[in-house]
This record gives C-alpha cells, sequence and structure tokens, in this order.
C-alpha cells in the first residue's frame, strides 16, 4: 500500500520546471545554428552550450540574485521563484538567501554570463583571444560549482535533500553536473589546441630579424 504521507514528486512546478528548462536549450540552440553557422560542427555544439550557459545566469539565476537581494526566494511569489522553489526541495539553502549561494551567484550572473557570450563572439570572429576566455569561463564554472557544494558537504550535507531519484540525480546531479562535464571537456579542448599551437611555434621557428 502506498504512504499517503510521501510526498508528491511530479506536480505542476515540477512538470513547468522541466519545460522551462528545456526552451532554454531549445533557444541556446537555435541561436547557436544562427550565428555559428559558418563554425565547425564541433564549434557550434559550443555555442549552443555558450548561449544556453548565458540564457539560464540571466534569466534564471539573474531573478534568483534579485529575490535573494531585496528578500528570498521562499517569500516571493514570482514565477521564477517558483521554479527556484522546486529546486530547494533538493538544496535548501537557495530558498533563504544562503550568503555563500548569493555570493557565487552575483558573479555568476555578471562575470560567466559576460564571459559566455564573449566566448561565443570570439568562436565565431576566430578571435585571437578565444581560448583565454574559454579557459577563463571554464575554470570560473568549475570553481562556483565546487563552492556551491564543499561548504555543505563539510559539514554533512545537512542542506540536501537526497531522499529520492528525482532530487538527487535530476535536480543535484544532473542539473549541476553538466557545468562540471562541460567546461572540463573545454578545458580539455583549449589544452589541446595550447598545445598544437605550442609545436607549430617549434616546429616553424620564425627568422631573427
Amino acid at each position: 500500500m502506498a504512504d499517503s504521507s510521501a510526498p508528491t514528486l511530479f506536480t505542476e512546478v515540477t512538470v513547468y520546471s522541466l519545460i522551462a528548462c528545456g526552451a532554454q536549450f531549445l533557444a541556446g540552440y537555435l541561436f547557436a545554428q544562427i550565428w555559428g553557422k559558418k563554425c565547425s560542427t564541433v564549434d557550434r555544439w559550443v555555442i549552443v552550450w555558450l548561449f544556453y550557459d548565458a540564457i539560464v545566469h540571466v534569466t534564471l539565476e539573474g531573478p534568483f540574485v534579485y529575490m535573494s537581494l531585496v528578500g528570498t526566494v521562499a517569500a516571493s511569489d514570482s514565477p521564477v521563484a517558483e521554479l527556484w522553489k522546486e529546486y530547494g526541495k533538493a538544496d535548501e539553502r537557495w530558498l533563504h538567501s544562503d550568503p555563500t549561494i548569493v555570493s557565487i551567484e552575483l558573479l555568476t550572473v555578471t562575470l560567466d554570463g559576460f564571459l559566455a557570450l564573449l566566448l561565443a563572439y570570439a568562436i565565431v570572429k576566430d578571435e585571437h583571444y578565444r581560448h583565454f576566455v574559454q579557459i577563463t569561463l571554464c575554470v570560473c564554472e568549475l570553481y562556483g560549482g565546487w563552492m556551491t557544494f564543499c561548504p555543505d558537504w563539510l559539514v554533512g550535507s545537512p542542506s540536501l535533500n537526497t531522499s529520492n531519484w528525482l532530487y538527487l540525480w535530476v535536480y543535484l546531479m544532473f542539473f549541476n553536473g553538466i557545468w562540471v562535464v562541460v567546461p572540463g571537456l573545454l578545458l580539455w579542448q583549449s589544452w589541446g589546441a595550447l598545445r598544437r599551437s605550442h609545436q607549430f611555434q617549434k616546429d616553424n621557428p620564425q627568422k631573427k630579424k
């Protein structure tokens, strides 16, 4: 017999939240097809990620920062607050203006969002600073993820709810893990590009004037 006291995982807010995340990715994909149509297949997918990254930082995390500075997500009745309340079921720190989380998100919204768009531009225009910006952005994203979870891990993860698969594997693991896996892959890509550039310089030394 089912436990009537168990919380309902899938509510209308759950479905709307997941649809909203899918719509953000779709928007990133469409922007990449428009602006990156002359790029290689790999770089076009990188641009998809960058537009998605910027969209999430601006449209989702931006309102979170505002709500956290003027009050709390838990006390807000805005549509975006409902999405964060859903995520807050897995990590309650996002509901109550946790200083560490808000500090990280301030930089994420202002710096990472800008770097993502700058990197997309650098890839499309084949600018010389592409991998400098790519490495900077990836390190920022990885450090932000570490500082989001490490403080809570060190005290036994009291804020994290891992009691069911939705909160653990979808909200906590998937939606945070992609900001570890993708930056990690992009760092590897930049490492390869810098190594090839260095090897080219060694194999083709310029004549001294």
